[in-house]
């Protein structure tokens, strides 16, 4: 039966190698398996042509390949797709091309619903059912360069973790899903052109500036008062502002590296002069950028995209002290694939 079988890419090169010289076979066919199964992305032991039938066929009585599968596909109007991918026990998750006239965006999940209760956010409804595995980030990711490369004629240029889920409550799994796509066997991405977005877990920013990480950091950080915080995004309780600010200087101390904020402004919540000043008092610590991000619904009503005057007033503010500050237009509205929209309609 399937379930009895582990999923090869568990292994190691290492424990590939050994298995092979368990088998009465070469260690370098573990090297060839290991190759088709992250360069290559292949999705069944039959695809591995250079690998002898009978070969093959005992890869299959041992293993399987617990490979994602694009179940449905949506173009916006705008060029965004958004995958709903089934995963191998059939849960579902959603992940996003997006595309500019320079580059292409992969922006992917890393948990099945989320473990974080943000009152604006579609995904955080959904109650957190597992954590995605390595393989099945990867295999997002790989689905959105294949993508990328038929319909725009480019490979995938960035990846964000800004999909469902909180990716430092799935820490190691996507630490190894980054070091696959990084690595010269797999991907072979810059870290640079990698960013990971948080809700803001302070002990594991800590454990990040720890591990030495090579990607970037984004904080989803959408107020820098406690109670406004706090009554939009209920962890913060656990995880305070001055937790926060306290991990992102030792971040900042160890990296060197820029913090950039994600933040959306919302009628009568955190449109006042008072909640810019208070962000420009969070940024000033260490070098970082603020992206406002156009508010997307999800269909209650209860929160309500700013006037342009209120944004006009966080950038005027922001850029007159000295802080970079871009408003980011939403991507892929129409099909439910803008920030904060990913929640399995289908």
């Amino acid at each position: 039966m399937k379930a009895q079988k582990k999923d090869i890419r568990a292994l190691t090169k290492e424990q590939l190698r050994n298995f092979f010289v368990s088998q009465g076979d070469k260690a370098f066919r573990g090297n060839q398996v290991y190759e088709w199964l992250w360069q290559k992305a292949a999705h069944s032991f039959e695809g591995m042509t250079n690998i002898s039938k009978e070969t093959r066929d005992m890869l299959e009585a041992n293993f399987v390949i617990n490979h994602i599968k694009v179940d449905q596909m949506q173009r916006s109007n705008d060029g965004t797709i958004k995958n709903a991918v089934i995963l191998h026990d059939d849960l579902v998750v959603e992940s996003v091309l997006i595309p500019t006239k320079t580059r292409t965006t992969a922006c992917v999940s890393s948990q099945v619903g989320c473990s974080l209760d943000c009152r604006f956010c579609a995904t955080a409804r959904l109650k957190r059912m597992r954590n995605l595995n390595p393989d099945e980030i990867y295999d997002q990711v790989v689905a959105i360069d294949n993508e990328s490369r038929l319909y725009f004629d480019r490979p995938l240029s960035n990846i964000v973790f800004m999909g469902m889920g909180e990716p430092l409550m799935n820490y190691n799994n996507v630490l190894k899903a980054i070091d696959k796509i990084t690595s010269p066997e797999g991907l072979g991405m810059s870290p640079k052109r990698i960013t990971v977005s948080t809700s803001g877990v302070p002990k594991m920013i800590r454990k990040m500036a720890d591990d030495e990480v090579k990607f970037k950091l984004a904080v989803s950080l959408h107020s820098a008062i406690d109670d406004i915080r706090t009554s939009i995004m209920p962890f913060n309780a656990t995880f305070t502002l001055a937790d926060l600010r306290e991990a992102l200087e030792y971040w900042y101390a160890k990296t060197k590296s820029r913090i950039t904020y994600e933040y959306v402004v919302w009628q009568g919540i955190n449109d006042s002069q008072t909640d810019v000043d208070a962000l420009v008092d969070f940024c000033r610590f260490a070098p970082s950028k603020v992206n406002l991000i156009e508010y997307n619904p999800i269909d209650d009503g209860e929160f309500q995209q700013a006037s342009n005057s209120a944004i006009d007033m966080y950038v005027n503010t922001l850029e007159r002290n000295g802080i970079v500050v871009t408003v980011r237009r939403s991507r892929g509205k129409d099909i439910d694939a803008a920030c904060g929209q990913l929640a399995n309609k289908q």
